[in-house]
């Protein structure tokens, strides 16, 4: 015998009484044999020492693969003399040779089931014998399945030719062109069946390839085709069966045919494909049928199973499908006798789970997660740093003994069972199958290996809510619960009626979120934490309505309600935002997608700076493929970041300044990263100016890096050119002067497009040189003359605040040199104060602000600090430079540091301007239109309090009485009572 054997692997024999009789029946098959030849080697094989201590463990151990050795004497012979590679290989090329001009489906029938039980005594050796790894042996059942299916669709392809149903462009090669698809899926398409394994398919067609001539329709002959193939591969006959076939992970199998049009397919996988079929497409492979095609199809499918972002629902769903199996299939408890050691605790599902669940969160962004295998999943695991190194090991170690065993308990008789047996006697028969002498020690090293692979897995997947820690909370039938309703008003719900119906009504569907019977299953779990999570905040009541107009809005609520399951902390949150902060309640119902941001570990993180967050941004412009998708990522992007900002202020995590100026790096950002986008679009049709350059001017509140949630942005294009430059050198030339006043234009549209994923910011262009009567975009030659010749005072302060954001640093420069010369040049002081006093009485007319919270225009206010500071910039700022600069505050404390402003105006100034800036950011990002303190959320009212740094919302209210006073007394004593001094005293058209 040539065979490899190492006696150090091999397994103790089970029952010596079956290894005599197939000894014995071994030497009556060779007496009963007319060839002589065959029959004497039979019987010369029992010579080998080598070949009887084989023979004897398949003997004594399984009576499928004794009854495949008397079936197949010649084939084994020839095994064990070649090897069970060389074997596989003639095996193979015997097979084809029969097949490929088969024109008998009984014959092409018995040559595959003749071929399919050797290759199971083939595999078997190999494996008993410790030839072949855990891989090859998986690999070779795979090749084989493959090779059947090859040959049947083949077959069947030449028959309907031959019928005359179609044509086959390549008749050598039917499967060429065929525009027929048969995908292998799970471990089929993994190539990691195990021994007795089923196969999944899921058969395709492409109406387009497939000439249809025959007198039915083409979908009727592909349903017959399929049900045909089912028949070669799955149907019992003398010769057994090749493998067992299941079609039932094709689209919507429950209403579906056994062949599926690949139009069909890609429609329902774009618009209604499930997350289980996203972890069952892992590991599709295309196994027969039109390699072209099938490739098309597979790479089609690639965004549908690898999503970019975090995705909580395809791992709750896996979750889900577990528990099931653990209620339906036994597994509770890890007990040796009678556990299923696929389904049950520890088990083969897990550690592929533990493997899948991961790659679908994983694999969007990092291509090397993308493995069909599970030990292959596993090692990219390790290697990407997402999963220890050591855990890897062990899992790995636990998958190679549990399959293993799945094989040796699958030999005996060739069922597809999973389940240990529950007698005694033979569970010690598969003990010694497995090597070990003591039923004890296959015990204890079984059950050290599940328990390792449950721990691993439970630390992942099995963090599940309880579902109820309040009391009696049931939303079924058609009236509301006494004890539910009794439950909703002890736990601070005044409209626990309505709440109790809206609840109910939300588990019989009637809103879309829930129409789905996962989604209500995981509504089932999530609404007592829902609930108590809405019952902490100040106005449960108002937290709870908001979230039903949230839900109302949803179109699925799957995927949320798997994040909140995921993440209760998460759950809390939506709940705080629901009841203390209205408008990000309302951003949220528009954009629930920035939910995924908040999971990630960065989120409560300090907002990064503005260089961090413009690589961020231009990373994720590299990945889009068009413009429009540029303007997609830029607005989702946007979305993330400032609700990231928006929420770490309601939890009172950064200050009103940092908020500010998280904003404007936001702003600047996107500035910085997108318009260089908008160039190039637009330099495809119009190319560019020679030597010609721009720069954008940030005003107000964005040159002052004081924005807010709801700021929009004040720009200025200035653009220089040569003096030779008459128009752009691309296909369509512009003049120059046209050219950058429609790139202006595609920057204004590129911010404020409305698309699906909403808009970036309002523009506002007022504050160019000439308002709204100058050109959009400003010349250098005329921005600068217009600033010397023409600008008004309140130009030269808005001027205060200009900075440049992004552009050409050349021109940036100049422009900065002509901002500075421009504050710096001597004034008649007596004509500034007045001019400053002048607009701030037409603002006070035109602007009245009707409550206290109107803090921008309050008299006191944002704006009266603001005209402070500038006035005093403009004053000042000749004899000492360091004082412009773009910040209100920052223009203050250099105020002060160059003796122009007292101290005491200074901390009256910079504490009243830190409160209105607290009051404002936290209102422009909560509420939408005016605040009312009498019909506010309580909890909205303790996010101001906190934002002011102060006690309770009477002190509040207090404080910012007192403050509008101070801060508008200064005011009056620097600008206001001087200004109109001067206007008394030369008149007011001096």
């Amino acid at each position: 015998m040539n065979f490899p054997l190492d006696e150090r692997l091999l397994p103790l024999i089970a029952d010596p009484a079956a290894e005599q009789r197939g000894f014995d029946r071994w030497l009556e098959i060779a007496d009963e044999l007319t060839n002589a030849d065959l029959a004497e080697s039979m019987r010369s094989l029992l010579g080998d020492l080598k070949a009887k201590t084989l023979l004897s463990r398949i003997f004594g151990n399984s009576p499928f693969l004794s009854h495949c050795s008397s079936a197949e004497p010649a084939f084994l012979l020839r095994l064990l003399d070649v090897g069970p590679d060389a074997a596989f290989a003639e095996l193979c090329d015997e097979l084809a040779g029969q097949c490929d001009a088969e024109t008998d489906m009984a014959r092409l029938m018995a040559a595959l089931r003749i071929a399919k039980r050797r290759t199971a005594l083939l595999v078997a050796l190999a494996d008993i014998a410790g030839t072949w790894p855990l891989e090859r042996v998986t690999e070779t059942l795979a090749d084989f399945a493959e090779a059947a299916c090859r040959h049947a669709v083949r077959f069947l392809l030449r028959r309907e030719a031959r019928k005359g149903e179609f044509t086959l462009p390549h008749p050598e090669d039917p499967e060429r062109d065929s525009g027929l698809v048969v995908l292998g899926m799970g471990k089929f398409g993994a190539r990691e069946l195990n021994y007795s394994s089923d196969i999944d398919l899921i058969v395709f067609y492409d109406h387009e390839r497939l000439n249809y001539t025959g007198r039915r329709s083409l979908p009727e002959c592909m349903i017959a085709l399929t049900k045909d193939l089912v028949k070669i591969l799955d149907e019992r006959t003398v010769n057994g069966y090749v493998f067992r076939t299941d079609l039932r992970l094709r689209p919507d199998p429950g209403s579906t045919p056994v062949a599926i049009s690949l139009l069909a397919a890609e429609s329902y996988y774009e618009g209604f494909g499930q997350n289980w079929e996203r972890a069952a497409m892992i590991k599709a492979r295309q196994v027969a049928g039109d390699c072209e095609v099938g490739g098309a199809f597979l790479k089609f499918l690639r965004p549908f199973i690898w999503r970019k972002s975090l995705d909580f629902a395809a791992i709750q769903d896996i979750h889900s499908i577990k528990r099931q199996i653990n209620a339906h299939k036994g597994g509770h408890s890890i007990a040796v006798a009678g556990h299923n050691i696929k389904l049950g605790r520890g088990g083969i599902r897990e550690i592929e789970f533990f493997a899948q669940t991961q790659q679908l969160i994983w694999g969007g962004r990092q291509p090397e997660m993308r493995c069909c295998r599970t030990l292959d999943a596993l090692h990219a695991l390790a290697e990407l740093g997402h999963t220890d190194p050591q855990v890897v090991a062990e899992l790995e170690e636990a998958y190679r003994f549990l399959r293993q065993l799945e094989h040796r308990l699958q030999m005996v008789d060739d069922k597809q069972t999973q389940t240990l047996p529950d007698s005694p006697p033979r569970l010690a028969e598969l003990s010694a199958f497995m090597g070990f002498a003591e039923v004890e020690a296959f015990s204890a090293a079984l059950t050290r290996r599940l328990q390792t692979v449950e721990a691993h897995y439970a630390k992942l997947f099995e963090d599940s809510p309880e579902l109820v820690t309040h009391g009696n909370l049931v939303f079924t039938g058609g009236e509301n619960d006494p004890d539910t309703v009794r439950t909703l008003k002890e736990m601070g719900f005044s409209t626990a009626e309505a709440v109790c119906a809206t609840i109910r009504g939300w588990h019989h569907g009637r809103i879309r979120a829930t129409r789905s019977t996962r989604a209500r299953e995981l509504l089932t779990e999530l609404t007592p934490a829902l609930l108590g999570a809405m019952s902490n905040t100040v106005a449960p009541d108002d937290a709870f309505m908001r979230f039903n107009d949230f839900l109302s809005r949803l179109p699925a609520g799957v995927p949320l309600f798997s994040l909140f399951y995921s993440n209760p902390s998460l759950l809390e949150l939506v709940a705080e935002i629901m009841g203390n902060a209205p408008r990000l309640a309302e951003h949220l119902a528009r954009h629930t997608t920035v939910l995924d941001a908040v999971v990630t570990s960065a989120f409560f993180e300090p907002p990064p700076g503005r260089a961090e967050l413009q690589a961020d941004l231009e990373r994720a412009l590299a990945e889009a493929d068009d413009f429009q998708e540029v303007l997609d990522v830029t607005r989702r992007w946007a979305n993330d970041h400032k609700f990231q900002v928006g929420v770490q202020t309601l939890r009172n995590l950064l200050g009103p300044d940092q908020a500010a100026r998280a904003f404007s790096d936001i702003g600047d950002s996107i500035l910085a990263a997108l318009i260089p986008k908008v160039e190039e679009e637009f330099a495809r049709a119009h190319g560019t100016v020679p030597g010609g350059g721009w720069c954008i001017l940030a005003m107000g509140k964005m040159g002052g890096h004081e924005m807010t949630a709801t700021s929009d942005m004040d720009l200025i294009l200035v653009y220089d050119a040569p003096e030779d430059a008459e128009e752009s050198d691309g296909p369509r030339p512009l003049a120059v002067s046209t050219w950058f006043a429609r790139l202006t234009q595609r920057i204004v549209n590129a911010l404020t497009a409305k698309t699906a994923e909403g808009t970036l910011y309002d523009v506002d262009m007022r504050l160019r040189p000439s308002g709204n009567s100058g050109p959009i975009a400003s010349s250098f030659t005329s921005f600068e003359r217009y600033q010397r010749e023409s600008a008004w005072t309140w130009e030269h302060m808005a001027l205060t605040r200009a900075r440049v954001v992004t552009g050409d640093a050349e021109l940036g420069a100049k422009v900065e040199s002509v901002i500075r010369d421009t504050l710096t040049r001597e004034r008649n002081a007596d004509r500034l104060v007045m001019d400053v006093a002048e607009m701030r009485e037409r603002m006070a007319r035109e602007h009245r602000a009707d409550s206290h919270w109107e803090v921008k225009h309050l008299r006191g206010g944002l704006v009266d600090i603001e005209f402070t500071a500038q006035y005093l910039q403009l004053r000042h700022g000749r004899e000492h430079p360091s004082m412009l600069c773009h910040n209100t505050r920052d223009a203050l404390e250099a105020a002060n540091a160059a003796g122009i402003l007292s101290g005491g105006d200074l901390d009256t100034l910079v504490a009243a301007w830190r409160l209105w800036s607290a009051v404002q950011v936290v209102l422009r990002q909560t509420i939408a239109g005016k605040f009312d303190e009498k019909t506010a959320p309580r909890g909205l009212r303790d996010v101001l309090v906190q934002a002011a740094g102060l006690t309770d919302f009477k002190t509040l209210v207090d404080r910012m009485d007192d403050c509008a006073a101070q801060s508008l007394e200064v005011f009056e004593r620097i600008v206001g009572q001087p200004g109109r001094d001067v206007r008394e005293r030369i008149g007011p058209d001096a």
